[in-house]
């Protein structure tokens, strides 16, 4: 069902792509948006055994998307170093594969939030951390996106470098 890697040469083993995933700060979810257009949107996340996790307000494009239809893409860059005199750029990326659900036990909501909290405010309490749930759960969707298939891939001359020690 999903296409392999034409570049075979820059594709990033399993371990490379997890720890792309695990360092990133932010990504591009893409889902079927409206009138069949694709509609691509910024966030922040959290990874956590296969899954990525996302928090959203509960009503708009992106959670109107995704309540229509579960097939979703995630594309975290790594890096991308422009090189001008070259005319590129030394990238390195992942494109995660899924399907995209929303959760809805308050106790898995919770959950994924904490992972967000931990990655973004790691030196928040746990105090601070429960007076924001009690703010802001009421009003927040969290989603989550169980990846099926992932490709990552980095720029040639960042596989010769690596290839020569």
């Amino acid at each position: 069902m999903f296409r392999e890697m034409r570049r075979k040469k820059q594709e990033l083993p399993e371990e490379a792509c997890l720890e792309v995933l695990s360092k990133g700060t932010h990504g591009v979810l893409a889902v079927s948006g409206d009138g069949g257009y694709p509609y691509a949107v910024p966030l922040n996340y959290a990874y956590d055994g296969g899954k990525l996790y996302f928090h959203s307000a509960l009503e708009g494009h992106k959670i109107d998307a995704v309540r229509r239809g579960d097939k979703a893409s995630f594309c975290v860059v790594e890096r991308d170093d422009v090189v001008a005199e070259e005319y590129t750029t030394y990238f390195r990326s992942v494109i995660a594969f899924g399907r995209v659900s929303e959760l809805t036990g308050e106790e898995e909501k919770i959950a994924a939030m904490k992972l967000l909290a931990d990655k973004y405010a790691p030196d928040n309490t746990a105090e601070r951390f429960r007076q924001s749930i009690d703010r802001s759960l009421p009003r927040t969707a969290v989603l989550v996106l169980t990846i099926e298939h992932m490709t990552g891939k980095e720029a040639v001359e960042l596989v010769k470098r690596r290839q020569n020690g």
